[in-house]
């Protein structure tokens, strides 16, 4: 009976020093859940070392760690209230030891946030909040520590609650409760404090109960990502976990991204009493189905009508861990579920600084530590889910060299390309531009294919990139926007100014449009009738606007198409 109990994984974070593994160990010892023994082992090691018996202690497994006072490894205890069991999740909150920490919280569906009454928020404070925001975590208690270096202040307390639900408000993360503690004290870990009768609300172990598991995960739409597939005798059985929804026999089955449909023949089971026909997330499961299809690692398994999404671009917030900096054109491994494959980031549209606060547009990189919005682009098709929907298939970690030094969640599929062309901005200005996209004829396809080179911003005084491999623009040209009214004034191969087209005047220098087709423009006369012809057409009408754009622009005279055998062998970051 004691196997069926709801358990609930909660990751407790904080800033080095305020606290957090004092606190886990005074909860544990509180709740008598340490193992026999544990106690009288830290007190005699705590002797060797000349140290005073420290909670904390409790949780260091090895004597190294209990000599340098961090804790270095994300830790996983268990205990247990007449509600249902817990699994503590001990993230470290020392800056090298972020990797660990995001790696245990991935799994947590709530949060305790320890913060130093005294100390009050620090940058490991407002990394952790963007951690618990980045994950999508919004099950929140802050936990104000040490409350008894305050004099149990609840002006103090009120302080540190009012700004620090301002920073996690900012973020998306609303916290349910503050709760002040003094966890060597002991004071509202188990039981409430006579220190503090200014506070009415729960204790912390009577609030984590008021948890609400996530519900559900069973009635989400099914994902079942393949793991592996065994051949045992004339069957060949499909195998992995079952991440949301429930799968029967005779159901019919949608397997991306192959996009091939099928139905379920058998559930397996070891053993006859196992057998069942109907099987739920959670579960480890094999199958085998109607069909003899190749199947493979990383596929997904759906219902039809509920396929995840399936793309090889999709925008994604990440926090970033690596040794290196996280650099745009760089191959990485994406792991997500049971998929791993390369990729590139291609695109940084905000970088974050966690400290300052400070928030970048369209960077080239990601420094060790920050939190970025990213479009990834994979080398092949892959399957998820957002976030949002479904917790389990819409996050991943990337991976640089052999380091797992990223991870990150899915915010939306990519479908408007052209969105993310590069721009040129000046004050109130913005051109979207594909003049510095690549052309190839893929002969693998038989088709031309428009990859764009990158989508950054150029500001007034950038360099641009007047040539290319199949593109070659003057140092000095302008570049007409006849859709938003405006012009760039290209001078040097520098950005030199965005005007308005009706105080733009022809000189004498190569005109072209957005996407880099020369204008037929040698006059002024000529400039104000492509402006007066382009304000009466529809261009919705595509007729309309390839007859004036066949009489008006001319492809060939900056641009080439050059050859390539397939699309991966232009490494460029996009394709149209």
């Amino acid at each position: 009976m004691e196997n069926t109990r709801e358990t609930l994984r909660i990751v407790v974070v904080g800033h080095v020093d305020h606290g957090k593994s004092t606190f886990i160990g005074r909860l544990l010892y509180d709740t008598k859940s340490l193992p026999e023994g544990a106690i009288e082992r830290v007190k005699r090691i705590s002797r060797e070392n000349g140290k005073p018996f420290e909670y904390a202690y409790l949780l260091d497994a090895f004597e190294e760690e209990q000599k340098q006072n961090i804790t270095i490894d994300t830790t996983q205890l268990q205990f247990h209230t007449e509600k249902r069991e817990y699994i503590i999740i001990d993230a470290p909150g020392h800056r090298e030891f972020l990797k660990n920490m995001i790696s245990g919280a991935a799994s947590a569906e709530a949060a305790l946030l320890v913060i130093d009454a005294q100390e009050g928020i620090r940058e490991q404070s407002k990394r952790h909040g963007y951690m618990l925001s980045l994950l999508g975590i919004r099950k929140v208690y802050v936990l104000v520590n040490k409350m008894d270096l305050v004099d149990f202040s609840e002006a103090k307390f009120n302080e540190i609650q009012l700004k620090m639900n301002k920073f996690l408000n900012g973020l998306n993360v609303f916290p349910l409760r503050y709760i002040p503690v003094s966890a060597l004290l002991g004071e509202n870990v188990a039981f409430a404090s006579a220190e503090m009768p200014w506070y009415k609300g729960k204790t912390v172990l009577e609030a984590i109960d008021l948890f609400e598991k996530d519900q559900g995960i069973a009635d989400k739409p099914l994902r079942f990502p393949i793991q592996d597939v065994y051949k045992f005798d004339n069957r060949r059985i499909i195998a992995g976990r079952i991440e949301s929804g429930r799968l029967s026999v005779g159901d019919t089955i949608l397997i991306s991204p192959a996009n091939k449909k099928t139905r379920v023949k058998t559930i397996e089971s070891w053993v006859e009493k196992d057998k069942r026909d109907t099987v739920v997330a959670g579960m480890s499961v094999g199958i085998t189905v109607e069909d003899e299809f190749f199947n493979k690692r990383g596929q997904f398994i759906s219902h039809t009508g509920e396929a995840p999404l399936v793309g090889n671009f999709f925008m994604s917030n990440i926090f970033w861990m690596g040794k290196n900096q996280l650099v745009i054109n760089k191959k990485y491994k994406l792991k997500l579920v049971t998929q791993e494959v390369e990729c590139k980031i291609f695109s940084v549209k905000k970088a974050i600084n966690a400290a300052t606060l400070e928030a970048v547009d369209n960077v080239e990189a990601v420094e060790t530590n920050g939190v970025a919005q990213v479009i990834i682009r994979t080398r092949e098709p892959v399957c998820f889910d957002q976030f949002i929907n479904n917790m389990h298939t819409g996050r991943f970690v990337l991976v640089d060299g052999f380091d797992v030094s990223g991870g990150g969640i899915i915010t939306g599929l990519v479908k408007e390309l052209e969105k993310f062309s590069g721009k040129l901005v000046k004050g109130e200005f913005e051109i979207a531009s594909s003049a510095f996209d690549e052309y190839y004829f893929i002969i693998s396809e038989g088709i031309v294919r428009n990859i764009q080179a990158n989508t950054r911003t150029y500001y007034a005084g950038d360099e641009v990139p007047v040539a290319g491999e199949t593109y070659s623009y003057s140092r000095s040209f302008d570049i007409i926007d006849l859709k938003t009214g405006a012009a760039a004034i290209i001078r040097d191969a520098k950005l030199a100014d965005i005007i308005s087209i009706d105080s733009y005047k022809y000189n004498n220098l190569p005109v072209v449009n957005v996407k880099g087709f020369a204008a037929s423009i040698n006059t002024q006369k000529d400039l104000e009738d492509i402006i007066s012809e382009f304000g009466k057409i529809n261009v919705d009408d595509i007729k309309t606007y390839a007859e004036f754009s066949n009489k008006w622009f001319d492809f060939g005279k900056n641009k080439t198409i050059v050859f390539k055998d397939d699309v991966s062998s232009t490494d460029i970051e996009y394709r149209i």
